[in-house]
Formats: C-alpha cells, sequence, structure tokens
C-alpha cells in the first residue's frame, strides 16, 4: 500500500522534472507532448543561483509543500515497516518514474491553474505490467532513462562523479547505452539485423546496474536537489529524428549487404542498396527510372557472382549510371575500397565533383588522383570508405602502393572508363599492366570495363577473364548522313555503295559567300542554330578558329540578340580570366553564340565555354577530336568538317565516339551526324562507316621504355615475380600474352622477356644473372635503389639515369636564391622536343637574371655566349646539348610564370600559345611529383624532399597562396577561386558551410547545380582531411602489441 502511494506521489514528481528542464527527448515509440504554463515567481528573474531563488517558497508546481511533505512522509513509513521487503532505492525511484508516467497516461493529469498533457500510443515505451517479473526493471531502466531530459541526465552524470560508495558504472555509461543508441547504430550498420531475434531481443542489465545514488540522503531531500540540478543543467542538443533516419539507411544498408551476399534474386529496394540512393539520383541526377538495358545488366548472373563484366553499348546509351550503382554497392553493402580509371583529368575532377554529394549523403570518401593530386599509399580509412578517381597513370602508381603494402585485397572493385584506351599507346600499355597486376596479385578484385567501341572483344574477355555484356540501345536515334557537294546522303549499309540519296540542300549562296564558304558550313549551321546546339569538329586547331570567325561573319544580326546579357557576361568572364586581355577571335564570335574550343584555351577558359554552352549560350562550337573524349557536350546535329585528325584519316573508332555526341536524351527526339565529304575521299569514307571497329591490341611491345621494360621492373620491385620463369608465367596473363602470336612473330615471348630483363640489368636498375636458352635457372632477381625510385617515381625508364645524373650534378651546387635551378630539374623531358627557342626572348630573359642565377646557365651547360651568338645569328663552334639549351628556355617561361601567375602575358611575352604555356605547367606540376617520390627513394638525395613538394604545390596552383586552399576543391580554377575568395569565402570551411542560394546570388555566372557541387565537393575535402588527422591521431595513441615485458 505505501509503495503503491510513493510511486503515484514519485510520478508526480516526475511531471515537476519535464516542466523545471523542458520537454524530454522525443521516444522513437511514443510521442509525448508536454503543456505547462509556469507560475512566475519574481525569484526566478533573479540572476542568483541559489536552491531558494529558483524555488521560492514552495517546492512543487502546485505553489505549496504538501507534495514534498507527503513524499517524506511516506518514506519514512515505508522504511519503519520491517515486514516490507525493501530493494535498492534505485529500484524505487524507477519503478516510481515507470507508474507516475503510466498514472499520467491514464488519468491526463490536470489542474486549475497548471495543465499537462501526455500523449502516448498504446504500444509505446511507457506501459508496465505490474504482474511482471522482477527484472522488468532491467527494461525499465533503459527506457525512463531514455525518455528523461538531457538536463536530468546530465544531473545524475555530475552526481554519480561525486560519489565515492558507489557498486554501479558511471550514469554516462547507462545513459550513453540508452540515449545514443541510434547513434550506435549509425556507427556500426551491422548491428541492424533484418532477423526478429535482433529486433525483439532486450538490452540487460545486471542487478549490479541498480541504481545506489540515493543512500545517503532522503528522498525528498534528494528529489529537491535534482530539481535544482535539473533547472541549472544545459539542455542536450540531440536531434533523434535526424538520427533515426541515418538509422533506417544504415538499417537498410545492412539489409542490403545481407541480401547481395547470398545467391537471392530479389536483392533489395534498389538493386541491393537503401532506397535513399534512388532518392539521390532522382534529386541530383534527374534520373527517375532505369532504362530496360540498365536493369537487366545490373540483374546478371555474373555480376551476382562478382564476377569481372565487360560492358559495351553505343555513346549516351547510359553507360556510366550502371557503374556508378555498381560502385555504391561495393562501398556500402561489401564496405570495400573501389578505384574508378578515367583518360582524362578533366573527367577525374568532373566525375570528383559528381560523386562528392553521394559522399557526403551516404558516407563514404571520395579522392581526387589526377596531375600531382594523390596519396600514395593512400590513407587506410578504418571506418569510412574510399572511392579513388584517377587518370591511368596515377591509377598505375596507386595500386603499385596498394600491392607493396600488402594492401591490395582492400580493393573491392576496379571500375575502367573507356576500355578501348588499352589500344591506345604508351597510356594503353600504363592501362595493360594495371589491370595485369590486379588479376595476379588479388583473386578478391572485381573489374568492370566499359566503352562504346570495342571489336575483338573476345581478347580481351581473355585476358580480364571476364563475362561480355553488349546492346544497341541509344535514348535517342541517331541518323548518320555524309554531305558531298550539295548532296546529303543517308548512311545505310544495306545498300550497294553503303549511301542513299536523303535530299538536297536549300540555302541561297552569293558567289562571295561560295566562295568563302565552299564546304555549305553555314547552310548546316543554321537549320539547327540558336534554337539547338551543333558541334563542329574541325581537323586541326587553326581550322577550328577559321571556321567560327567565317560562321559569324555571315550569319544575320538577329543572332545577335538571342541571350544577349549572357553573352556579354560570358566576354566580361573571360576578360577577367585574361586579366583584361580576351581572344580577338572569341571577342568576335561569342555575341553570335558561337566559339571554338581546343587545347590552345587555359584551363579557366575552356570551362567557362564548356559551361556556357551547356547553358544554351553559346550554340555552336568549333572544336578537335579531343572534345569527343572529353567531358559530355552533347548536340543536337554534329558536323565532321574532314574525314581527317590533323593529317591522319579518321579512324572507325574516332568517327563513332565523335558522332555519339549527337543527341541529347530528354531533349532532342533524334541526333544527327553530317560527314563532309570531297570527291576525292569518297571511296575511302564508304569504307569507314561501313567497317567494323578496329581491333584493339597491346602496346606493351610498341612502347618499350613505357611498356614492357617498366612492367619488368615494377615486377621484381614488387616482388610478384623474382625470377624469369615467374616473370614468363605472369606475361603469359597480360594482353600481350594473349596476342603473342600476333604480335611477336619473330621472336616468342619468352625470348622478348629475356632480352628485356637483360636491358635492364645493364641499366643498373635490377641485379642477378639471366639464364642461358634452354637452361632452367632459379636465380632471384632484386631491384636497386635507383629501379625502386624509378617505379616509384612513375619515371620514364628512357629518362631515369639522365635524371639521377641532373640530380646528383645539382647537390654540387644547388642555386637557391631563387627557384629556377629546380625549376630546371622538374621541367619535363618530354616537352623538350616540342619547343623551338626565339633567341632574342631567350638574350632578353637571360639579361633579366641576377648573377647567381645566370650561374645555372652555365651549371646546365648553356654558357651565355652560345645564347647570344644564336641571338646574332653568328656561327656556333662549339657543340652545345640541344636538350639542355631547350629544357632552359622551358624553366625560363615556367619561371617567369610562378612570378607573374598569369598564362596570357607570359604567353605573349614568350611569343607562344597560351595553351601551349597551360600544357607546360601541367604537365611541369605532373613531373615534379614524380621527381619527388623518386627522391624520397634515395637517401642521397634527402634535400629535395622539402624544396619538391613546395614547388609541386606552387606549380599545381600558380596562383598567389591565399587562393590555394579554395583552389583544392575539383574543378575550382583560378577564376572562380578570385571569385570565392573576393566574396569572402576565403578558406576550405567557408565553402564546405556555405549557403548555395547564397552563393549563387554573390558569384557571377554560377548555376545552383555548380553551386552546390562546389559546396558538396568542399565538403568531401574537408572531410577527407578531417579523416585523415583523426587516423593520424588513433595510430599515434595505439598501444604496440609487441612491448618488452608483455606477454
Amino acid at each position: 500500500m505505501l509503495l503503491a502511494e510513493l510511486r503515484s506521489l514519485y510520478g508526480r514528481l516526475l511531471m515537476v522534472f519535464l516542466c523545471r528542464s523542458g520537454p524530454p527527448l522525443p521516444h522513437p515509440a511514443a510521442a509525448v507532448t508536454v503543456s505547462v504554463p509556469l507560475p512566475r515567481s519574481p525569484s526566478l528573474g533573479c540572476s542568483n543561483d541559489s536552491e531558494e531563488d529558483m524555488f521560492g517558497d514552495f517546492d512543487s508546481f502546485y505553489g505549496n509543500d504538501s507534495l514534498l511533505a507527503q513524499v517524506d512522509d511516506i518514506e519514512h513509513k515505508y522504511l519503519q515497516d520491517k515486514n516490507t521487503d525493501i530493494k535498492a532505492p534505485g529500484d524505487i525511484v524507477l519503478g516510481n518514474l515507470q507508474s507516475g508516467v503510466q498514472q499520467q497516461k491514464q488519468d491526463h493529469f490536470s489542474t486549475s491553474e497548471n495543465k499537462t498533457v501526455l500523449k502516448a500510443d498504446k504500444e509505446g515505451g511507457f506501459q508496465m505490467n505490474e504482474n511482471d517479473p522482477v527484472n522488468s526493471n532491467q527494461e525499465l531502466t533503459q527506457s525512463v532513462l531514455d525518455d528523461l531530459p538531457s538536463s536530468q541526465l546530465l544531473y545524475f552524470e555530475k552526481m554519480d562523479e561525486l560519489s565515492s560508495g558507489s557498486r554501479i558504472p558511471p550514469v554516462s555509461e547507462r545513459r550513453n547505452k540508452c540515449v545514443n543508441s541510434s547513434v550506435d547504430k549509425i556507427r556500426s550498420p551491422s548491428s541492424f539485423c533484418p532477423d526478429a531475434e535482433c529486433r525483439t531481443r532486450p538490452n540487460d542489465f545486471s542487478s549490479d546496474s541498480k541504481c545506489d545514488l540515493f543512500k545517503t540522503e532522503s528522498l525528498k531531500d534528494h528529489l529537491k536537489s535534482a530539481m535544482t540540478g535539473n533547472a541549472k543543467a544545459q539542455t542536450l542538443q540531440v536531434s533523434k529524428t535526424k538520427q533515426l533516419k541515418e538509422a533506417v539507411l544504415s538499417e537498410e544498408i545492412c539489409v542490403a549487404r545481407k541480401t547481395i551476399e547470398s545467391s537471392s534474386v530479389d536483392i533489395g529496394p534498389f538493386y541491393g542498396l537503401p532506397s535513399k540512393v534512388k532518392d539521390l539520383f532522382r534529386q541530383f541526377r534527374g534520373i527517375e527510372t532505369l532504362y530496360e538495358w540498365q536493369h537487366d545488366c545490373l540483374m546478371l548472373e555474373s555480376l551476382q557472382q562478382r564476377k569481372n563484366l565487360i560492358y559495351s553499348l553505343p555513346t549516351s546509351g547510359g553507360k556510366t549510371l550502371v557503374a556508378e550503382i555498381i560502385i555504391l554497392q561495393e562501398l556500402l553493402c561489401r564496405q570495400k575500397d573501389v578505384l574508378m580509371i578515367v583518360p582524362y583529368v578533366a573527367i577525374v575532377q568532373e566525375k570528383v565533383r559528381g560523386l562528392s554529394s553521394f559522399g557526403i549523403e551516404l558516407g563514404f570518401l571520395v579522392e581526387e588522383y589526377a596531375g600531382s593530386k594523390g596519396r600514395f599509399p593512400p590513407i587506410k580509412r578504418r571506418i569510412k570508405k574510399s572511392l579513388y578517381i584517377a587518370t591511368i597513370e596515377k591509377g598505375h602508381a596507386l595500386v603499385n602502393s596498394l600491392i607493396e603494402t600488402e594492401r591490395i585485397d582492400d580493393l573491392g572493385l576496379v571500375v575502367v572508363d573507356e576500355l578501348h584506351m588499352l589500344g591506345e599507346g604508351s597510356r594503353g600499355a600504363t592501362l595493360e599492366i594495371t589491370l595485369a597486376k590486379i588479376l595476379h596479385t588479388s583473386k578478391n578484385t572485381q573489374i568492370i570495363g566499359m566503352s562504346a567501341t570495342l571489336n575483338n572483344v573476345g581478347d580481351l574477355q581473355k585476358f580480364l577473364q571476364a563475362e561480355y555484356y553488349t546492346n544497341n540501345f541509344r535514348p535517342v536515334e541517331l541518323k548518320e548522313y555524309v554531305k558531298i557537294r550539295d548532296t546529303i546522303y543517308a548512311v545505310d549499309s544495306k545498300t550497294e555503295n553503303g549511301f542513299t540519296f536523303s535530299r538536297l540542300l536549300d540555302f541561297k549562296y552569293s558567289s562571295n559567300l561560295e566562295k568563302a564558304d565552299p564546304d555549305h558550313i553555314i547552310a548546316l549551321v543554321t537549320e539547327v542554330i540558336p534554337k539547338y546546339s551543333c558541334l563542329i569538329f574541325c581537323p586541326t586547331k587553326k581550322n577550328c578558329e577559321n571556321v567560327a570567325s567565317m560562321v559569324c561573319k555571315y550569319l544575320r544580326k538577329e543572332f545577335k540578340a538571342h541571350r544577349e546579357k549572357e553573352k556579354q557576361d560570358l566576354i566580361k568572364n573571360l576578360k577577367n580570366i585574361g586579366h583584361g586581355s580576351v581572344c580577338p577571335v572569341l571577342m568576335q564570335t561569342i555575341p553570335f553564340g558561337i566559339a571554338y574550343h581546343h587545347s590552345g584555351l587555359t584551363n579557366d577558359e575552356r570551362k567557362s565555354i564548356e559551361e556556357a554552352y551547356s547553358a544554351g549560350v553559346l550554340c555552336l562550337l568549333a572544336c578537335t577530336a579531343t572534345l569527343a573524349a572529353g567531358v559530355n557536350l552533347p548536340a543536337r546535329r554534329i558536323i565532321l568538317r574532314a574525314p581527317y585528325v590533323a593529317s591522319d584519316f579518321l579512324r572507325k573508332s574516332q568517327y563513332k565516339q565523335m558522332i555519339g555526341r549527337a543527341g541529347r536524351a530528354g531533349i532532342d527526339s533524334a541526333g544527327e551526324s553530317i560527314l563532309i565529304v570531297q570527291e576525292k575521299d569518297k571511296h575511302l569514307v564508304q569504307d569507314l562507316v561501313n567497317s567494323p571497329l578496329e581491333n584493339c591490341y597491346s602496346n606493351l611491345l610498341l612502347e618499350l621504355t613505357k611498356g614492357m621494360q617498366s612492367l619488368l621492373l615494377s615486377l621484381v620491385g614488387l616482388k610478384i615475380a623474382v625470377t624469369q620463369e615467374e616473370v614468363d608465367n605472369f606475361m603469359c596473363s597480360t594482353l600481350l600474352g594473349v596476342q603473342q602470336q600476333l604480335l611477336s612473330k619473330e621472336k616468342s615471348l619468352s625470348e622478348i622477356t629475356k632480352d628485356g630483363l637483360e636491358n635492364l640489368i645493364e641499366k643498373g636498375l635490377l641485379k642477378g644473372r639471366i639464364s642461358e636458352k634452354g637452361h632452367s635457372s632459379k636465380c632471384t632477381l632484386t631491384i636497386t635503389p635507383l629501379g625502386k625510385a624509378t617505379y616509384k617515381g612513375s619515371i620514364d625508364l628512357a629518362y631515369c639515369n639522365l635524371l639521377y645524373r641532373e640530380l646528383k650534378k645539382g647537390l654540387e651546387g644547388l642555386i637557391l636564391e631563387s627557384n629556377l635551378h629546380l625549376l630546371y630539374l622538374a621541367t619535363p623531358y618530354d616537352m623538350i622536343s616540342n619547343c623551338s627557342p626565339d633567341w632574342m626572348i631567350y638574350l632578353r630573359q637571360f639579361n633579366q637574371l641576377s648573377a647567381a642565377e645566370q650561374k645555372v646557365a652555365d651549371i646546365v651547360g648553356v654558357p651565355e655566349s652560345f645564347i647570344t651568338k644564336k641571338a646574332s645569328g653568328q656561327a656556333i663552334r662549339k657543340n652545345v646539348d640541344s636538350a639542355a639549351v631547350n629544357r632552359l628556355y622551358l624553366s625560363f617561361v615556367l619561371y617567369t610564370l610562378l612570378k607573374e601567375t598569369n598564362i596570357w602575358s607570359v604567353s605573349e611575352k614568350f611569343n607562344m600559345s597560351r595553351g601551349y604555356v597551360q600544357n607546360l605547367l601541367n604537365s611541369a606540376a605532373s613531373f615534379t611529383s614524380c621527381v619527388l617520390h623518386f627522391c624520397e627513394e634515395l637517401e642521397e638525395f634527402w634535400v629535395y624532399k622539402a624544396l619538391l613538394t613546395e614547388l609541386t604545390k606552387q606549380l599545381t596552383y600558380c596562383v598567389k597562396t591565399e587562393l590555394i586552399p579554395l583552389m583544392e576543391v575539383a574543378g575550382v580554377l583560378e577564376a572562380r577561386a578570385k571569385q570565392l575568395y573576393n566574396a569572402g569565402y576565403k578558406t576550405l570551411a567557408h565553402l564546405a558551410n556555405a549557403n548555395p542560394e547564397t552563393l549563387v546570388k554573390m558569384i557571377e555566372h554560377l548555376s545552383l547545380r555548380q553551386a552546390k557541387q562546389i559546396i558538396s565537393s568542399a565538403k568531401m575535402l574537408l572531410s577527407e582531411k578531417a579523416e585523415a588527422l583523426q587516423e593520424e591521431v588513433e595510430e599515434l595513441l595505439k598501444v604496440p602489441t609487441d612491448i618488452p615485458g608483455t606477454y
């Protein structure tokens, strides 16, 4: 009887707790609403924090002391009753808490002055059956603590710290178990179990966990003290709504992971992924449903069994979406890292921007490996998984570092975009080497390759041990045409000559216009622009500019009125990029909505033109073939100015890539391609359009130093194969091994391998002995320090010994008054052959150097007398190394560029195209990074490490120091960084926490989509840096397992 009465009173006291500290945290199972108009007391407004000031002359919200008096009286009676089996005080308190809440739920307790309403679901966590066994209090503890105000929980924690004789763990531990349960689930997705056992199993509390806080004071004193602490304590801000949403996402990931690992065909809400992923594709990409072929491909049994896969579809068919879904499955469900290899730096940055938003929402990292960016080996993450997006060269270096650190099995998936690149020169050789190493060293890493232009798929399947899927689907129909004179023919493979008559051009040409435009380009473009977009592929860069100029000269003035203000804004933006200078051709063409696009533009100019074209401000681009393989810029009509790339006749794969840009899904009902053909090329073009795609062949033999020899060196260095026999076995598993009968007719593959190893031994890169023909040798090959530095620095074997000698010579007298000497050592060798110095400019730049800087020329072997005589046209008797002369000239360009940070002014000063200067800068940044890794492996070059680290950063960004943090964000170039900095966004944190709508208002020429991508990329980079620091801290605090004297 007394116990029931005490429980009832304590239940009413719970209302005091709720009223004094504010509403409790919401409970997932029951919505609790508390509405309490409290009486005001003058003492409550006082700044004094004493108990008297806080509670005045009354102890309860009734305004009198009757409640606590009753509690005190009943407590004494209860303790004096010898026949009552008293449990620990904590049991009474917790039990009464529950009983009180239940009573309020039933009675809807109210008074005339104060109203308290509690609403709970019938199945809520507030119910308690008094007939339940004793251990119901154990379950009750969690429920009650979960619904107590956070300030009360903080007070319990404080009281626990002050209690010396407590027999229980700290209150904070119980609070963490109860209040933060949903956070724990997010941190450990595996804690979510789809089976009934996990969902229904109660949390157990031992009898030792019963509360013992109130032993030394009466219940009344404790309650008053608790209310005081409750009122004083700071409210803990926890959003359980957000926690619950994240908990649902984590649970779906767990369910997807379990089902995707099983053999079941039904693999979850969205192809084994949480339903949130589908929502994100809708939000970020506008994708509502998948194409039928995409569904079929994702449901392939080979993918379910984690077999390697090659799939091929026409350009614009939606290949990338399938790859992205497979990537997310690997990151979220299988909890493995992923490597995505793409051909160009611009595509790496585009992918990083596009996928960072997914990473932020789904909890994985997106890391950029392009140019000079990328860490080797990558940081080993304990919690979050990483998506590495890399160029072919950086992907190879990344795989090498993972094999060396025995972490290659952490890589669950490798996705290769444009798999046909295997047949493209030295880059194809590097890609083949990378994939062969993955296949040999990791049996758990899945490889997915995709391309629009594959023919000899059988060889590639055998090499990659892969299944094959193909489909001819295009979301927009592609109509191919050929124009000869003024007649347009449709490409039709069913006819004898491959063409059928379509129509005659209906455009009246004057005699002057006929002379200026004999190929009728104006007639073809005016049929689509400005309403629709058009691309004209031209053989050369100069031809692009000429075509753009010619077209705008003969267009009607009405074309200028189309989006006139945006075009003026674009010119203004280009002027800011060029520090007041704009290309005269672009100044002439942009008002008509026309521009050119080729490698002669700077990175900033190219990006601005691409954005303007995507937004419809520009409707016509005259471009080179590189745009076809680069960023995605589709058009209604594609015109091929001639069937040539430079002076080479067009290949079928190039033709397919170009015309594949025709037709924009969701915008155009059809896409058109028109190839302009001269009569002399008619038969060649007939063969072109009707022939199959070219076969893809290994380039390991053609690219000797970057191919075969580079592979052999790294095989020994990474200890993948250390005897000739092991090397031979490995070579059989390469694409060259598959195609050896076609490619190596004069020598066997074993003989080619033997020659390559002997060459490496002669160069001092390997040590060991190669057996004679017919003799089996188990002699182990080892790599020399120079060999290790060469493969780890990704240095071309043709230059490794020269680089070593020049670095060694530099140690004898490195001029550090400026960075000119370092720049000479960091100038890429492969740019030298394309350099033709202007001798007057050479002499002028040399004379502007200080005396110490002029010594650099003497040290590298280019005397002043040589430059003077060349400039004056005198005969040269003494032989001077032309490579050193050209390299020094390029280092002058880089030196001036770092001082002025203005590509326009430097290109004018050296009479070079700004595109060439931009390319030199990009190549130098990448090569400097390689030289740094080279020096890190050789102790004698320790002095270069710090110097080259700083130089790499300067060359990578080539801007004022304050802009560098902003330019670390993928896709933010100098012009955009200046805009952001001037608008007050000066750090990475500023960008990561920016509001996209505000950003659009403050930054000119920035769309909402671009703003969101920039913010997501900044958040991702900030998260990545924070994770790296956290990993470093935890590694430092990690207790070693091999401490002497411990067992």
